[in-house]
């Protein structure tokens, strides 16, 4: 029997793996894809925070950025550029099999081609459910078992925890493109309603377009599509678009006997981008700090281990509250309003003076989410779009408000 079992071999399954097995543990990881370097529904942009933290290589890195420029519905152009790199372009499909391989190297057990069914939590074990292509399915058991099985894993449903708060779908395609140089989002209901689309390149004469809707993906992205095309931004779709689901907001609970739940598959992403790598990344340490505590002392309990919770809910319980209420209002707006403030940053130089502030990051949005607000050129904002009072009372912003 192991004493672990992760299911999903994703970037935060294996930084997982890696944690528990360096520090002596029988760690198996299933993954249910045949290899560990297919093709993901991701960018793959993370910030140099995270790139120091994971200690990522250059041979992963598909190049540096430096910022982006944001246009607004009407096509005001918004420059958000720092002299010095702030995030980086993963290969993603590199990326995973390199976060692979470092788990491996501590002694992680991978088993590819085997999709969980079934996590049954007995007394003093869990035994999972494995399907395999061609073959009957079997049986594993383990200590405890993480899941880690990336968002829309219909394994989590059946766990007892909850769920997470709401979803939206994400559309990506990689594309040829003319004379492009740097990340663009575009903001708009034509394009993204209540969400954004980007362009970000790959590769010289590479990019990757795609965007996040609550509906209609596929439509959006032939329309974005269409509208680069009239641009000359680009000439054609290198292969068919590759879709995948964005929590929204956090589970409930992360946690029960002989189990917890990591990474997207616990919503534990960043509300305003979709983004997933890095909180995931500092979920799962809240996880190996807690699992190791817990086999040590052979004590898997719920109650033992509700301390991953705390611990993940200390370094980002705020950072969501509030990137969570800012995107739900920029969800309210209408393309007359995002014009509107776009102008009013501009004017009031509120753009620049973000940029300005050397301890905002890319990784981390709800201060500079509560700066803005903070500004004083934002009453005028607040009037224009009846800012909610939650939203308003900086001070107070996301005080009373609870996970699920």
């Amino acid at each position: 029997m192991h004493d672990v079992a992760v299911i999903g071999g994703g970037p935060v399954g294996s930084h997982v793996a890696a944690g528990l097995a360096g520090a002596g543990y029988r760690v198996v990881v299933l993954e249910k894809k045949a290899r560990l370097d297919e093709a993901v529904c991701c960018t793959g942009i993370v910030g140099k925070e995270c790139v120091r933290a994971l200690a990522i290589d250059e041979s992963v890195i598909r190049h540096w950025v430096n910022g982006a420029r944001v246009l607004s519905p009407s096509g005001k152009r918004l420059d958000l550029w720092r002299p010095e790199p702030q995030a980086c372009v993963l290969d993603r499909a590199a990326f995973n099999l390199a976060m692979a391989r470092r788990a491996q190297a501590q002694g992680a057990e991978y088993v590819l081609n085997s999709r969980v069914s079934r996590v049954a939590v007995m007394a003093d074990r869990v035994r999972i459910e494995v399907g395999r292509r061609g073959s009957s399915s079997g049986f594993l058991e383990a200590r405890v078992v993480v899941v880690a099985a990336g968002a829309g894993s219909r394994l989590v449903a059946g766990l007892g925890l909850g769920e997470v708060g709401g979803w939206a779908r994400g559309v990506q395609v990689e594309v040829s493109t003319v004379g492009v140089e740097g990340v663009e989002v575009y903001l708009g209901q034509g394009l993204a309603p209540g969400f954004f689309a980007w362009l970000v390149p790959t590769s010289p004469q590479r990019a990757f377009i795609g965007l996040i809707s609550r509906r209609h993906p596929a439509a959006y992205l032939e329309k974005l599509m269409a509208s680069l095309g009239e641009q000359g931004k680009i000439t054609a779709a290198d292969a068919g678009p590759h879709y995948g689901v964005v929590p929204l907001k956090p589970m409930t609970k992360t946690f029960g006997d002989r189990l917890i739940v990591v990474g997207s598959a616990a919503g534990q992403v960043k509300p305003i981008t979709g983004g997933g790598i890095y909180y995931g990344v500092l979920c799962a340490d809240a996880a190996v700090l807690t699992l190791s505590r817990a086999l040590e002392g052979d004590n898997l309990s719920a109650r033992n281990l509700a301390g991953y919770q705390k611990e993940w809910r200390r370094k980002l319980g705020n950072e969501i509250r509030v990137s969570y209420r800012a995107r739900r209002f920029y969800e309210r707006l209408g393309d007359s309003q995002i014009d509107r403030i776009i102008d009013i940053v501009i004017a009031n130089g509120i753009d620049q003076a973000l940029l300005q502030a050397e301890d905002l990051s890319f990784d981390w949005h709800a201060e500079a989410v509560l700066r803005l607000l903070g500004h004083r050129a934002f009453t005028v904002v607040a009037k224009l779009v009846r800012l909610p009072l939650y939203l308003r009372r900086r001070g107070k912003m996301g005080d009373s408000w609870k996970y699920g």
